[in-house]
């Protein structure tokens, strides 16, 4: 994320500062009927020049798709990045969650079996990838979820990324 400061300008030396999201660390919960998610992530901000202490609110979003492609849901949510007196480096921590209904994620039997069945050498499809199977790799498409974790950009900041 950019920011400038007059806002609309997109100069160089109007540039207030710059933020990114780092640090990502998640834990998986599989023992209830969901799948649960906690993401937790650092943002790290620097800014043009050190100034006094302040405070910047920044927009993020947590999202969750399913098989790389279908959005299954987002959230749109706020870390604060602390910028001390004279610094020119801030930091703010933020949260991501996400629950899974159990059976979302799970493949059926005759597919796990595909999967993990034994090969042994001098069978027909012993080197064959199972996953090279369309029926299967649709079935593990369908049961993989992610959580993604960004910056909820505005439309001006959005196409000056895209510029750059």
């Amino acid at each position: 994320m950019t920011r400038f400061s007059p806002a609309d300008s997109r100069d160089q030396s109007a540039l207030d500062f710059t933020a990114a999201i780092t640090g990502v660390r998640s834990t998986c919960d599989e023992r209830g009927a969901t799948v649960d998610t906690v993401a937790t992530y650092d943002v790290v901000a620097m800014r043009r020049a050190p100034g006094p202490a302040r405070e910047e609110t920044l927009p993020v979003f947590a999202a969750v798709t399913r098989g790389g492609q279908s959005l299954v849901s987002k959230e749109v949510g706020q870390v604060v990045v602390r910028f001390a007196d004279g610094q020119t480096r801030g930091l703010g921590r933020g949260q991501a969650r996400s629950a899974i209904n159990r059976a979302e994620v799970a493949l059926p039997g005759d597919i796990v079996k595909k999967i993990t069945r034994e090969r042994k050498p001098g069978d027909p499809d012993a080197a064959l990838d199972p996953l090279a199977r369309p029926e299967v790799r649709d079935q593990v498409r369908r049961a993989t979820f992610e959580l993604l974790i960004g910056f909820q950009l505005s439309a001006p900041e959005l196409a000056y990324n895209a510029r750059k």
